[in-house]
């Protein structure tokens, strides 16, 4: 199985990859289809859907609950460790990103008063 550049292959392509995985973890479970429908309270064909890289994130949490892989969500979308607060700090403590500010009016006439 070769590796997916994720940023060359096409949106369906990525998510035809995901299904694959997703099915290919069900099997390694030794889980059929309709079980894990019936495990999940979500219809068959909503599993088979999940498998061709189609459905609702709403079912997929719910499949990777019943095959206990929801820790995968982590490497999927990390969670972000720096708050958009202390990103914004450091923003302005940086020296690169100071903007300078113009004197007030009170220095001097602008051009355009004269």
């Amino acid at each position: 199985m070769a590796i997916l550049d994720y940023y060359t292959a096409s949106d369906s392509r990525i998510l035809q990859e995901l299904g694959e995985r997703l099915r290919a973890l069900r099997l390694r479970k030794n889980v059929t289809q309709e079980e894990l429908a019936q495990r999940t309270l979500i219809a068959i064909g909503t599993v088979k859907a999940l498998e061709q890289g189609k459905g609702k994130l709403s079912s997929l949490v719910a499949v990777l609950r019943e095959l206990d892989a929801l820790q995968q969500l982590d490497q999927l979308v990390p969670a972000n460790t720096i708050s958009p607060l202390q990103i914004a700090e450091a923003k302005l403590k940086s020296p690169s990103t100071r903007q300078r500010v113009r004197a007030t009016a009170s220095r001097g006439k602008h051009e355009h008063d004269s």
